[in-house]
Protein backbone atom coordinates (compact mmCIF):
# COMPACT_ATOMS: atom_id res chain seq x y z
CA UNK A 1 0.00 0.00 0.00
CA UNK A 2 1.41 3.41 -1.37
CA UNK A 3 1.20 6.56 0.83
CA UNK A 4 -0.37 8.30 -2.30
CA UNK A 5 -3.12 5.87 -2.15
CA UNK A 6 -3.40 6.08 1.88
CA UNK A 7 -4.34 10.12 1.55
CA UNK A 8 -7.00 9.64 -0.78
CA UNK A 9 -8.98 7.90 1.40
CA UNK A 10 -10.69 9.50 4.83
CA UNK A 11 -9.49 9.92 8.32
CA UNK A 12 -12.66 7.41 9.38
CA UNK A 13 -11.25 4.87 6.52
CA UNK A 14 -7.84 4.98 7.43
CA UNK A 15 -9.10 4.22 11.28
CA UNK A 16 -10.68 1.77 10.41
CA UNK A 17 -7.47 0.31 8.20
CA UNK A 18 -5.10 0.98 11.24
CA UNK A 19 -7.24 -1.07 13.56
CA UNK A 20 -7.58 -3.56 11.51
CA UNK A 21 -3.84 -4.11 10.73
CA UNK A 22 -2.94 -3.96 14.13
CA UNK A 23 -5.42 -6.78 15.08
CA UNK A 24 -4.02 -8.53 12.25
CA UNK A 25 -0.27 -7.88 13.45
CA UNK A 26 -1.58 -9.07 17.27
CA UNK A 27 -2.72 -12.29 15.50
CA UNK A 28 0.79 -12.93 13.86
CA UNK A 29 2.86 -12.13 16.66
CA UNK A 30 0.75 -15.08 18.92
CA UNK A 31 1.14 -17.16 15.50
CA UNK A 32 4.82 -16.45 15.43
CA UNK A 33 4.87 -17.37 19.08
CA UNK A 34 3.47 -20.64 18.61
CA UNK A 35 5.38 -21.63 15.46
CA UNK A 36 2.79 -21.39 13.59
CA UNK A 37 3.67 -18.35 11.10
CA UNK A 38 3.37 -19.20 7.50
CA UNK A 39 4.87 -16.43 6.22
CA UNK A 40 7.17 -14.09 8.69
CA UNK A 41 7.91 -11.74 6.05
CA UNK A 42 4.57 -10.33 5.92
CA UNK A 43 4.88 -8.99 9.26
CA UNK A 44 7.27 -6.74 8.08
CA UNK A 45 5.12 -5.22 5.10
CA UNK A 46 2.05 -4.86 8.04
CA UNK A 47 4.09 -3.42 10.08
CA UNK A 48 5.07 -0.46 7.83
CA UNK A 49 1.70 -0.20 6.32
CA UNK A 50 0.72 0.64 9.71
CA UNK A 51 3.47 2.74 10.34
CA UNK A 52 2.48 4.40 6.90
CA UNK A 53 -1.15 4.72 7.62
CA UNK A 54 -0.52 6.38 11.12
CA UNK A 55 1.61 8.56 9.31
CA UNK A 56 -0.84 9.91 6.77
CA UNK A 57 -3.35 10.25 9.95
CA UNK A 58 -0.80 12.32 11.62
CA UNK A 59 -0.36 14.62 8.57
CA UNK A 60 -3.86 15.18 8.30
CA UNK A 61 -4.92 15.68 11.58
CA UNK A 62 -2.29 18.60 11.67
CA UNK A 63 -3.80 20.21 8.66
Amino acid sequence: MKAAELRDLGADELSIKERDLTDQLFRMRIQKSMGQLDAPDTMRTVRRDLARIKTVLRQKRDR
